[in-house]
């Protein structure tokens, strides 16, 4: 995990927020790269679970609700964590972490638990008091049942159907570490899926293969580094009938949650007809009945799948992945849907203007439709290098061979195999490859 994280700073895929000040502990920032890649996540996950369905809608809702949306929901009441302090050094620890309970870091004796409240309190208005108590959302999934109603008075949609959305949510960790896995800040993409009383058994085993299917056939991630990890009933949280987290095998933390799939019953509506005093009862033409729908909720983190794709993908090779060489040199195997760089564009030369224009003329054709990299400073091997060690799947070369028959060369990444293919061809020839 060392490796991955000195990794993730050095060529620009994530950064300690704050830094030039010392940081801030658990708060994270994305670079250059590191940003383009949350998108290709981001942009991966709702084709899957919407463009691609005929059964699912979204909403893109407020970071701040309504208070009484969090005591409804019973985040205010039940959103916590057992907390306990060093009687010496007065650090403050999750108690459910600590192996033994003595200090971890003074081997001072700790103070009895107590819980802890996760939820980040803010103020609207210009008065700091009760009155204008508010709180950053803990999760994204409370602003897809209060919008419930709104969403059926004006779209077509009759159960089974889903309300999915991304967004940041923010929550008070005690201890948070290990890299972007545990933070005060992250991204969620959730939806909520509404099927009949009843029904929810079967959606919930779907939910939880659908999940599974996106890790291993469209992010590649292999099958034995991940698991399904049944939520056992005294584990369950207050809303949930059943739960499983889907979990990856990350280096040094082993298996962790990247994402969890709950059957969360009729409880959240439920909560919010009795607070607010609405309807939110949808009306089954087929059964000509008035119910609560059961929920499906598979809800995962765009920063916990990006670091487990980013482990996933890490690979270190002798250098010119010739094995007699005592020099290593980092490959990223990402699938190319999920490079940050899809292809690079290189002149092999840079003091050949013929060259260099060429070379700019074929950036100007790919990069409306890829991301793309223009680079000419250094060797064309090490050019190949920067491209391996980001991820990038393609390079195109351009060279004096370009000048005569518009030929360029393109490389594969993970095997290094080279190929000739005219610039009028080119763009259908990457194409192909996603």
């Amino acid at each position: 995990m060392e490796k991955i994280v000195s990794f993730a700073k050095r060529k620009g895929f994530i950064f300690q927020s704050s830094s030039i000040y010392g940081g801030l502990q658990g708060f994270y920032d994305y670079g250059p790269l590191g940003s383009q890649m949350k998108k290709n996540i981001r942009d991966s996950w709702w084709n899957f679970m919407i463009n691609t369905r005929p059964d699912v809608v979204s909403v893109d809702s407020s970071i701040i609700l309504n208070p009484k949306v969090w005591e409804a929901s019973g985040h205010l009441k039940s959103f916590t964590d057992p907390l306990t302090e060093c009687k010496s050094c007065h650090k403050r620890f999750r108690a459910d972490h600590l192996t033994e309970f003595k200090c971890p870091e003074c081997r001072g004796d700790l103070m009895d638990v107590r819980n802890f409240n996760l939820m980040l309190k803010t103020f609207i208005g210009p008065v700091e008091d009760s009155t204008s108590v508010a709180y950053l959302r803990p999760e994204t999934a409370q602003a897809i049942f209060i919008n419930f109603k709104n969403v059926l008075d004006t779209q077509r949609l009759k159960i089974p159907f889903g309300i999915a959305q991304i967004g940041k949510a923010f929550r008070n960790e005690i201890t948070p570490g290990n890299f972007v896995f545990r933070t005060r800040e992250f991204e969620q993409m959730e939806m909520e899926f509404f099927v009949r009383p009843g029904e929810e058994k079967e959606w919930f085993e779907y939910w939880i293969s659908e999940r599974m299917r996106w890790y291993t056939d469209i992010l590649g991630i292999k099958k034995e580094n991940l698991r399904v990890k049944k939520i056992e009933k005294q584990e369950l949280a207050h809303y949930a009938i059943d739960c499983v987290d889907i979990e990856y095998n990350f280096p040094s933390l082993g298996f962790a949650e990247i994402e969890g799939v709950a059957s969360r019953g009729d409880y959240d509506l439920k909560q919010h007809e009795k607070y607010s005093g609405e309807d939110l009862k949808y009306f089954d033409e087929t059964l000509k009945e008035k119910y609560i729908p059961y929920v499906i909720e598979p809800s995962c983190g765009v920063d916990r799948v990006m670091l487990a794709l980013i482990c996933e993908a890490y690979n270190e090779f002798p250098k010119g992945r010739n094995f007699n060489s005592n020099n290593v040199e980092t490959l990223l195997k990402l699938k190319p849907i999920m490079a940050p760089v899809k292809v690079a564009i290189l002149p092999l030369v840079r003091n050949n203007q013929d060259i260099v224009l060429k070379a700019k003329q074929v950036f100007d054709l790919l990069s409306p439709c890829f991301v793309a990299e223009y680079d000419e400073t250094g060797t064309i091997g090490k050019r190949y290098r920067r491209q391996d060690e980001i991820g990038t799947p393609f390079s195109i070369t351009i060279d004096y061979k370009t000048l005569k028959d518009n030929t360029v060369t393109i490389r594969e990444r993970d095997t290094m195999k080279q190929e000739r293919v005219l610039i009028k061809d080119l763009l259908q020839c990457i194409q192909k490859q996603f």
